[in-house]
């Protein structure tokens, strides 16, 4: 086995190889948005001296001493002109924290930032934290909304009963981090909550997910929207579903907001993702809607099934057929910058633009919930495309 420096050296060559790799586009795609060959972040890109202790007399063999599982479900922002994005990095102990990466163009040679963020903890410390949709709020910070999850102490002999909350963290430098309290609902647990980058009549405005268990949804779900006064002393009185669990569809199971929706002058653009059961396990897949400029919990334009699905090495992974994006990122001059994880495994990015994904919701065709109607919209498209 090589001697300390020279493995150290080996790891430090092979990182910088891996931190200048070019991304390159994949050649075929079907003109709403742009893949790329690798991913964006990986754990082999979690800096060295998180992991490796550098001391020789401390670690002769120049073992990884503290490993990391995965890199997954980045919030993302715009900050001093870098493409931000704020990862959930899960080491091989299962516990989630969070950690900043940044890069140029959005698009490759994303760097970690010195630190990972040391996220302050509430009276009730959680047991773990992931999947931070960052929020630029019209109030000036930068707000965090999180799962925190603990221990479902009302089920004091199963190891496996956690109970999962929104946190809610705020900063202006994505460095120092205010603690607040965390949301509270009347749905028993929450997933997927969103802060509204804009006040509405004063009050801020969430997306929420209610469910009845840590896993399961029960029998309600689907995207909510509901008002907090404050959010020093967070608290939505009630929810509305805005966008339903459907049978047959790819919300079947559940569903949830990704990242904030971005202004546009058709309407607020929205990305979630929607899961169905299938012999294989849950299916995680991503989708778009419109809603009203004015109300934003009014979907105006909804296409049929998904927009991005995993294909090839994404469906392989910690929890394999999954699709997952809590970031996104659109420069002044439209251009879309989708920040997704495929199987709770990495990171990787997909680009388009406002424009294009404003036209896939307005004129792609709606689900007609039945066989029936999908025929008639291909036919449909088929006549259209005679009279050309």
């Amino acid at each position: 086995m090589s001697n300390f420096n020279d493995r150290l050296s080996a790891l430090k060559h092979a990182q910088t190889t891996l931190l200048g790799k070019k991304n390159t586009p994949i050649g075929t795609t079907n003109g709403i948005y742009q893949r790329y060959t690798n991913p964006i972040i990986t754990r082999e890109h979690v800096p060295l001296n998180w992991r490796y202790d550098f001391n020789k007399s401390n670690n002769p063999f120049c073992m990884e001493r503290i490993g990391v599982n995965a890199t997954l479900n980045s919030g993302a922002i715009k900050f001093n002109d870098k493409y931000v994005i704020v990862v959930r990095v899960e080491g091989v102990d299962r516990k989630s924290y969070f950690a900043v990466a940044e890069s140029d163009n959005g698009i490759d040679n994303f760097k970690f930032w010195d630190k990972p963020i040391t996220m302050p903890e509430t009276d009730r410390p959680d047991t773990n934290i992931y999947d931070m949709r960052l929020t630029r709020h019209q109030d000036g910070y930068i707000y965090g909304l999180f799962c925190t999850e603990r221990k479902d102490e009302s089920q004091p002999d199963n190891t496996s009963a956690a109970e999962a909350q929104c946190g809610i963290a705020r900063t202006k430098d994505l460095i120092n981090w205010e603690r607040l309290p965390d949301l509270i609902t009347y749905s028993g647990q929450q997933r997927n909550v969103v802060l509204h980058p804009e006040f509405i009549e004063g009050k801020y405005a969430l997306y929420t997910r209610p469910q009845d268990g840590f896993i399961s949804v029960g029998g309600g779900g689907g995207i909510g929207f509901g008002y907090c006064e404050s959010m020093e002393y967070p608290e939505i009185k009630e929810e509305t579903i805005i966008d339903e669990k459907v049978y047959h569809t790819i919300t079947e199971i559940k569903n949830g907001q990704g990242p904030a929706p971005i202004k546009t002058n058709k309407g607020w653009l929205h990305l979630a993702h929607g899961v169905r059961n299938t012999a294989a396990g849950l299916r995680y897949v991503l989708y778009t809607f419109l809603t009203d400029l004015n109300k934003p919990w009014m979907i105006t334009h909804k296409p049929a099934g998904h927009l991005i699905a995993p294909e090839g090495a994404e469906r392989v992974g910690d929890v394999s057929n999954v699709v997952f994006s809590n970031g996104w990122i659109a420069d002044d001059n439209g251009d879309l910058f989708i920040y997704y994880a495929s199987s709770d495994t990495r990171m990787h990015v997909a680009t388009t633009t406002v424009e294009r994904l404003i036209d896939h919701c307005i004129h792609s065709p709606e689900d007609g919930l039945r066989s029936a109607t999908s025929v008639m919209a291909i036919n449909q498209l088929i006549e259209s495309n005679a009279s050309q």
